[in-house]
């Protein structure tokens, strides 16, 4: 999957912008023009995408919507997220009864109308949902809304066989996603949700991996998903072969779509496994719980060559190589995995993967991350995630549960992190850490002064080296901490375009 979420129309409209302000020169003028740097610009709109929550009559869902405070004006705009398909009639509920002020929207209340709008920068907008029909979303974001636009949807299903807190940063479209740790084993139930934003088909393939190869399916190639509508395939159907650990690949034959793997494990509970970075030779996986009891590493090379990886654990005071698992060894083609049991000592933590000796053969991979013991047990995904970057952000934090992982794999870093105004109440705080290079700090956000509501984070690293970053929610439900991690990749906010020139001998006869 793309690191930035960033749309093809964003970077078009930016170009535009930038080189719509080339001067004209006159042919015959003296000297030849000067080459300009490439400008960073603001992009001017953004695309999100929510698969559909839940099938459960049980289950509730909270919608966040969030664009960060940025300095100057800009252009006003809008960020709207829309239901992917018209609900049933008798599924609507009354929508007249909503104060016009109020931010807190009923989902799936009008087939025509936005589950969630939001309207002002720096400050969440929010609605809810406990529909078991409920759709996936097709958001939108414009003008000074669009730079940096994050959605939250956040699901909690206290009982059955799909229980969990199942939380997901909303994904941008896209033509590629690769998806280590799905299944096709008995104790699983995973269903990839494939989302179509635009108003033609898009055809998509899902390759599948395991430790042996490739796993045969003619189910799974040329999937169709209609325009502005939304498709979730049961993944242990789509093959004869009953494997633990699977890596999907994703990719689009026509047009773009959201990709996202809802895991569901009939002894820890579920979550969403969210779609790892890009390939590549060095891999960070933040975010590790200090109480973790079961951290399941999985990993593919989807090249023609092995890869020998390091495996070290970013823990709160140094870097070290797991006992027993120092190194893994990924055969082409194959899916790897290992069980690093609760690798993280009682200390939070980060998993780094890089090349082992010469070579830095492309890979990808994820966490399973378990909590808890016997009945108590939960589970979440964590896969690998780019740098924050210049900035990045992440909606639907509460008072309580709220915890904020920052990685410096590098050298040591300044970060700044800024807990907006609340959704119904509350002023933003701003604070200053330091990350120690190779190690993790955790802390728990100061929240918003006088915070009712959910608020969003935004993390932007001031000095130093790179710096990774994840969010945990934790919620306790039935005797249960039911958990969920979020990773803060850069939010493609900017985009960089080159300086255009004028250049009239083109004219010319």
């Amino acid at each position: 999957m793309k690191s930035t979420p960033l749309s093809l129309i964003a970077g078009t409209v930016a170009l535009a912008a930038v080189t719509g302000f080339a001067a004209l020169n006159a042919p015959g003028g003296t000297g030849a023009p000067e080459a300009k740097a490439a400008s960073r610009l603001p992009v001017e709109r953004s695309s999100l995408l929510c698969p559909a929550p839940s099938t459960s009559e049980l289950a509730d869902t909270t919608y966040t919507s969030f664009t960060p405070a940025a300095k100057g004006g800009g252009e006003s705009g809008t960020a709207k997220l829309n239901p992917s398909v018209p609900l049933p009639a008798d599924g609507a509920e009354d929508a007249g009864k909503d104060d016009k002020d109020d931010k807190k929207e009923k989902a799936g209340q009008d087939p025509g109308k936005p589950v969630v709008t939001l309207d002002r920068a720096g400050e969440p907008a929010t609605a809810a949902t406990s529909a078991s029909d409920a759709p996936a979303l097709i958001g939108t974001a414009t003008g000074r809304l669009a730079p940096g636009w994050t959605a939250q949807q956040t699901t909690m299903t206290p009982a059955g066989d799909a229980r969990g807190l199942l939380g997901l940063s909303c994904t941008a479209p896209d033509t590629d996603f690769w998806f280590p740790g799905a299944s096709t084993s008995k104790n699983r139930q995973d269903y990839i949700h494939l989302t179509n934003p635009d108003d033609t088909a898009a055809v998509a393939d899902i390759e599948m991996y395991g430790p042996e190869g490739t796993l045969e399916s003619d189910a799974a190639e040329g999937v169709t998903v209609p325009a502005r509508s939304s498709v979730s395939l049961l993944v242990p159907t789509l093959t004869t072969e009953a494997v633990e650990d699977v890596t999907l690949h994703v990719t689009t034959r026509t047009g773009r779509i959201g990709a996202v793997v809802r895991a569901a494990d009939r002894t820890v509970g579920s979550d969403w496994l969210a779609a790892s970075d890009d390939p590549a030779g060095t891999l960070v996986l933040p975010g590790i719980p200090a109480d973790a009891t079961s951290v399941r590493l999985v990993a593919y090379a989807p090249g023609e060559d092995d890869a020998d990886v390091k495996v070290q654990l970013l823990g709160r005071t140094a870097t070290f190589a797991p006992a027993g698992n120092a190194t893994l060894h990924i055969k082409s083609g194959m899916t790897a995995s290992v069980d690093l049991k609760n690798v993280t000592r009682g200390e939070p933590g980060t998993l780094r993967l890089s090349p082992e000796g010469g070579g830095a053969t492309p890979i990808v991979a994820a966490l399973r991350v378990v909590r808890g013991t016997g009945a108590g047990q939960e589970v979440a995904y964590i896969p690998a995630t780019g740098p924050v970057g210049a900035r990045a952000s992440v909606a639907g934090n509460r008072a309580k549960g709220t915890v904020l992982s920052l990685t410096a794999p590098g050298a040591t870093a300044e970060v700044k992190v800024t807990a907006s105004a609340g959704s119904e109440a509350g002023e933003s705080t701003v604070k200053t850490y330091t990350v120690k290079g190779g190690t993790t700090l955790e802390v728990v956000p100061e929240a918003p002064a006088g915070l009712k509501g959910v608020y969003a984070l935004t993390v932007e690293p001031e000095s130093g080296g790179p710096v990774h970053a994840a969010r945990t929610l934790t919620v306790a439900e039935g005797g249960i901490d039911m958990f969920t991690v979020q990773t803060l990749p850069d939010d493609g906010g900017t985009v960089e375009v080159p300086a255009a020139e004028q250049d009239l001998s083109v004219l010319d006869d």
